[in-house]
């Protein structure tokens, strides 16, 4: 055996030792820190439902969704279907303001179809709504609403009136291809519906 075999082989052992971590002996410490960090997870976790329940009071005012049973009994074929996501809702202009009153604030999957009575959005686990025709303000492309951020065009934005208030709710197609021709087709019944209620 050469020397610097023989002082590899003695360093082996020595650096296999240093390599073994200290055993834990301060156990209460480690307990200490455990329970300290759950109880500051749950402290924030309780503060941000309080929030979201403070938010919904100060929201009180928003009057009960139109839903599904108060659309009209014939709202004419579909022009359009979509199944997708529910991002959220937000005052219109205001992308971070988020609505959560009458379960507007709750992301769900969603099931939107367009007639000539307006928007009817299905919502799985979560309250369904319809936006008739003449409350139907805008439709756009964007990006973000309400904490959720996604490439520029990524988002179907539809602006409502409800009460004395304008409203964006942020949709997400399983097929965002599909985006452009929701957005053609809202803003050109948006358009005739104003027309028609010019000439009226």
């Amino acid at each position: 055996m050469t020397p610097a075999s023989l002082l590899a082989a003695g360093l082996a052992p020595a650096l296999a030792a240093e390599q073994k971590s200290a055993p834990v002996t301060d156990w209460a410490g480690r307990i200490g820190w455990l329970v300290g960090l759950a109880l500051f997870v749950a402290l924030v976790y309780w503060l941000m439902r309080e929030g979201w329940k403070w938010r919904g009071h100060l929201q009180g005012d928003l009057p009960p969704l139109p839903i599904r049973p108060s659309a009209p009994d014939d709202p004419g074929p579909a022009t359009l279907t979509m199944s997708g996501r529910y991002h959220g809702s937000t005052t219109a202009g205001q992308w971070l303001d988020r609505i959560v009153a009458h379960g507007l604030g709750a992301r769900s999957r969603a099931e939107l179809t367009l007639t000539d009575a307006g928007l009817d959005v299905v919502r799985p686990g979560a309250a369904d709504f319809f936006v008739p025709a003449a409350a139907l303000r805008e439709a756009r492309l964007d990006k973000g609403i309400a904490g959720k951020v996604l490439t520029e065009g990524g988002l179907l934005v539809v602006t409502w009136a409800h009460g004395d208030r304008l409203i964006d709710s942020g949709f997400r197609s399983d097929r965002a291809a599909e985006h452009a021709e929701w957005v053609d087709a809202l803003n050109s019944m948006i358009k005739t519906d104003s027309t028609e209620g010019a000439e009226r």
